[in-house]
């Protein structure tokens, strides 16, 4: 009977061993104070601020080009010059009609200062004639003529000063082909509008341009490089945190330095490529030395919100739900460790970025301990286990194999 007691003494500790080692085990984390900064990534490419595509305005042959790639241009500097050839003969073929039109004018009011002066005659024969038929000294036929006379003369003075407006119209048409003439003839000399640095040039001294809304520009210059444009497209689903003036650091593959810059603009001009849409983001940033060129392709991390010295909790937290508890708290918790077992807690959760999640107003937690997943029971058993120095270990690979010469035998 001793036996039998003492076989269901033992059995019962090993029941109740099992059942022990059948009570989960947690992986954990504290909750810790951190600093959080939430970040939104796009691809970005450098562009210039302002840029200006100098272009042809008239036809002909490139007989000079005065600057090239990288070129530094001021405003007003003449850059090309197309062959002004014809262009000169059609300004001064231009003036010549413009001094035509001009004489003719000249010509016109002689005319009507000579019909003034046949009517003003005109007047007084009538006059002289209208007192002598009043004392019957003149006959009827005599009044007749005088006013016929008198008549002829004022048409003969108003087509004069018709002609004379006509003239002075031809001189105004005149005028204005001579300044199209010469404006064309200036169109010849091509000059920088702004201040900047030539980025592109697309012809060479001798070819033909064609002038045309159409046309490849001639140059194309960028204004000021000391300050440039990035341009990235971003997803919609992040555009929304994004705001004009939040902090952007970016970098470029030429170089291993990390620029600084502003969100200048938020344009709501979507593309959409195989069904995700985006939208462009403007940042402005300083270009120091210039070393940024224009189409870098640069990477660039939106800063969207940030939190410093705040209490945090990895994001894991929040996932783990674990199965064999039941709570009603509902929206965010996490699952704190209470006398190795677990309990809920609401959270308010605030800044978020790919590791951490603010806690908002709950202090007391600092340092305590989560729930981030179930312990896997070899990990559990291997952290159980204490490190034996005299057991064999598995063969270690040479971290240093192909940067560092083998060890000596």
């Amino acid at each position: 009977m001793r036996n039998v007691f003492i076989g269901f003494a033992a059995l019962a500790l090993v029941v109740g061993c099992a059942r022990e080692e059948q009570k989960p085990q947690y992986r954990t984390a504290k909750i810790v104070r951190t600093d959080i900064v939430s970040t939104v990534e796009a691809t970005g490419t450098v562009t210039p601020i302002k840029k200006v595509e100098v272009g042809a305005q008239v036809n002909g042959r490139v007989i000079k080009l005065f600057v090239d790639y990288n070129s530094v241009v001021t405003n007003g500097q003449v850059v090309a010059l197309i062959d002004p050839l014809v262009y000169e003969a059609n300004y001064k073929s231009a003036v010549a009609q413009l001094h035509v039109a001009e004489a003719n004018v000249e010509v016109r009011k002689a005319a009507l200062a000579s019909a003034q002066a046949e009517l003003i005659l005109a007047e007084k024969t009538f006059a002289r004639k209208s007192t002598l038929a009043e004392k019957s000294l003149a006959s009827a036929a005599d009044l007749d003529a005088a006013t016929e006379v008198l008549d002829r003369a004022k048409a003969a003075v108003e087509q004069a000063k018709a002609n004379l407006k006509s003239a002075e119209s031809s001189v105004e048409q005149a005028r204005a082909s001579s300044q199209k003439a010469e404006a064309d003839l200036g169109y010849c000399t091509i000059k920088s509008p702004v201040d900047g640095v030539v980025i592109t040039r697309s012809v060479d001294e001798g070819q033909t341009v064609v002038s045309s809304m159409n046309a490849v520009p001639l140059l194309k210059i960028a204004e000021d490089l000391k300050t440039i444009w990035v341009e990235a497209n971003v997803p919609e689903a992040d555009v929304g945190s994004i705001h004009e003036g939040q902090r952007v650091t970016f970098t470029a593959d030429a170089y291993r330095d990390k620029f600084e810059g502003v969100v200048k603009q938020v344009r709501i001009s979507a593309t959409t490529t195989n069904n995700v849409v985006t939208y462009p983001i403007i940042v402005e940033a300083a270009n120091p030395g210039e070393k940024l060129f224009p189409g870098m392709t640069t990477t660039i991390t939106i800063e969207t919100d940030r939190a410093d010295d705040t209490l945090a909790v990895t994001s894991a937290a929040f996932r783990f739900r674990p199965s064999d508890k039941v709570t009603e708290l509902k929206g965010k918790k996490v699952w704190l460790m209470k006398d190795g077992d677990i309990e809920a807690r609401a959270i308010e959760a605030g800044v978020a970025d790919a590791s951490f999640t603010q806690i908002l107003n709950a202090d007391d937690l600092e340092g305590c301990e989560v729930a981030i997943g179930y312990q896997t029971a070899g990990a559990a058993k291997a952290a159980k286990e204490t490190s034996n120095p005299f057991m064999p270990k598995p063969p270690q690979h040479n971290k240093n194999r192909g940067t560092a010469p083998a060890p000596k035998q």
